[in-house]
């Protein structure tokens, strides 16, 4: 009898770890795909051709010379300038009010109708509804921030793809940043930097890990009976 206790004890405490397991779902990534450009194949020479040219197509690094240096190929740098502020507040209210009544009386009841129906048989009914309910949310987000990015892609007209990440670890914690978007190459700057409120499609994401994200954290027990509980 112990023996098959005991099972019982082992095969529930089992389940509760797979459940508490199951319920630890970490967060669904914002930013897909690659964050940065693959490394372009080697030349098949690196032999300069002796031609007397100062540009050299076969030679990393050289561009036309009268080519500005804004980023329009895949692997070229662009420094994002993150300025992202959201605002919103809504608020709700709603009101009803429903009475309604009825009555009936009998003042005089001919003799031919039943002694039971007289004066007596008067009615009166009233009813009323009344609900009321209100409610308001707001949301103020301020993000602030430079991270450099690369160039990923190039579309046929000319847009560029970006995308990038930026990790820092301080002592057991550490953080990431990740951005991605597409930019058109005519509002990049000289200095080859960019608005985040001018990048098509962006998704930022910072996320966090460590100490400060451990606290943050129900504990698996907790998350167990969070998933049985039916309230």
């Amino acid at each position: 009898m112990m023996a098959d206790r005991s099972g019982f004890l082992l095969v529930v405490l089992v389940l509760g770890l797979s459940l508490s397991g199951c319920a630890l779902i970490p967060p669904e990534p914002v930013v897909t795909g690659p964050l940065t450009a693959e490394p372009p194949m080697p030349p098949t020479s690196t032999m300069v051709q002796a031609n007397g040219s100062i540009y050299q197509p076969t030679a990393y690094g050289n561009y036309p010379l009268f080519e500005d240096r804004r980023p329009r190929n895949v692997g070229d740098i662009v420094t994002i300038i993150i300025q992202e502020r959201t605002n919103a507040a809504k608020n709700v209210a709603t009101a009803t009010n429903r009475s309604g009544s009825a009555s009936m009386g009998i003042g005089i009841a001919p003799a031919i109708l039943p002694t039971d129906l007289g004066p007596k048989q008067d009615f009166d009914a009233t009813g009323g509804n009344q609900a009321q309910g209100k409610g308001s949310s707001s949301a103020d987000n301020l993000f602030n921030g430079t991270l450099t990015t690369t160039v990923i892609g190039v579309l046929p007209n000319g847009n560029l793809q970006i995308a990038g990440e930026k990790q820092i670890a301080i002592n057991r914690g550490s953080e990431y940043i990740r951005f991605s978007g597409v930019v058109d190459p005519r509002s990049i700057t000289g200095s080859n930097t960019v608005s985040s409120t001018q990048v098509a499609d962006a998704r930022i994401e910072y996320r966090s890990k460590g100490t400060m994200d451990e606290v943050q954290t129900m504990g698996w027990l907790q998350r167990f009976f969070l998933n049985i509980s039916p309230f």
